[in-house]
């Protein structure tokens, strides 16, 4: 049972970790570095040192690394931080590359409902159901009131 919880805490480390150097670095891209944290400015300048001699990928897997090993400890982790479990993908038989991003879709357009035979010569009704009233008609009716309205009051 001794394993369960530093498991749980590591995927906890892990998390954070990642989360908050990709925050640190876009507050430093966004300039303000100043008023990061002591601990994250080491981080990031680690990071800074390390991309002279190495890719960016290897640079910043170092960087969250060694956070996530601060954090493991500070969470009451015992010992070193284990290293995270590598995913399993799933076989797939010669397929595609089974792609485990989610991407977001318009759900698809409701299709009108059939017309009726009494239907199929009048124009289909707008989205509210009611047929449209012409401009024609609004203005005459107005026009109506204010002949209406001058004649009631003389």
């Amino acid at each position: 049972m001794a394993a369960k919880p530093s498991t749980t805490i590591a995927r906890k480390a892990r998390t954070r970790a990642e989360a908050d150097f990709a925050t640190w670095l876009m507050m430093a891209k966004l300039g303000s570095f100043d008023s990061l944290p002591d601990n994250a400015q080491q981080v990031l300048n680690g990071y800074r040192e390390r991309l002279d001699r190495m890719s960016e990928i290897e640079s910043k897997t170092i960087a969250v690394r060694e956070t996530y090993q601060a954090y493991y400890s500070d969470m009451g982790g015992t010992g070193d931080a284990p290293e995270p479990e590598p995913r399993v993908v799933p076989a797939n038989d010669g397929e595609a590359p089974v792609d485990n991003v989610v991407r977001f879709q318009k759900p698809p357009k409701p299709k009108p409902a059939p017309a009726r035979p009494a239907d199929r010569g009048a124009r289909p009704l707008p989205p509210g159901g009611r047929k449209p009233i012409p401009a024609l008609l609004i203005f005459a009716v107005l026009v109506a009131i204010v002949v209406a309205w001058k004649f009631l009051t003389r």
